[in-house]
């Protein structure tokens, strides 16, 4: 062997090496509780843009006598927020919420602070606590027992359920959905 080829292949393992590392080294420890809330946080941020795509004189738009106002849907995901959250039994206040808000600013108010106390909420967990039943509630007919990150999942699931209701509303008004839009 020449000695630049034994230096080529020194050179090519140790990179190999260094590599393998530096990816151990950057690879983070997965997390219920850190993926609940970036999952939360993102929930967060695409609702509150939905919320605000709707001008204020339209809050009171419902698509048919059945269905919810769009602000109703905006108050019944805040609400859902709160008892769902509230499930966690972290030291947190949960927030009233005037179920009978009319107003875009006291409505768009609720369903932040609906999101904030669920963050708060989320921030207090860990990876045990996660794992723990969830306190029970009037609407547990709707889960049962379920582990406390069964019971964020599933709040987080109702939400895009709703989110897919407001975007036929927007769309009925002529709108699109932030998310929908193009640059």
């Amino acid at each position: 062997m020449t000695y630049p080829l034994q230096t080529l292949r020194t050179l090519v393992l140790s990179s190999a090496i260094l590599a393998g590392t530096s990816v151990m080294a950057s690879a983070q420890t997965v997390s219920v509780q850190d993926g609940a809330l970036k999952d939360w946080t993102a929930q967060q941020d695409t609702l509150m843009k939905i919320a605000n795509a709707m001008p204020e004189d339209a809050f009171g738009f419902r698509p048919t006598p059945a269905q919810r106002t769009w602000g109703e849907q905006i108050l019944h995901i805040a609400q859902a927020n709160v008892i769902q959250m509230g499930r966690l039994e972290a030291k947190a206040a949960a927030p009233e919420i005037n179920m009978k808000a009319t107003s875009r600013a006291e409505i768009l108010k609720a369903l932040q602070d609906s999101f904030d106390f669920g963050a708060a909420a989320l921030k207090e967990q860990t990876e045990a606590t996660m794992l723990q039943q969830a306190a029970n509630t009037r609407f547990d007919r709707f889960m049962g027992p379920s582990a406390r990150v069964r019971v964020v999942y599933y709040v987080i699931g109702h939400t895009w359920d709703i989110y897919g209701q407001m975007a036929v509303y927007l769309r009925l008004k002529g709108l699109t959905p932030p998310a929908s839009q193009r640059f």
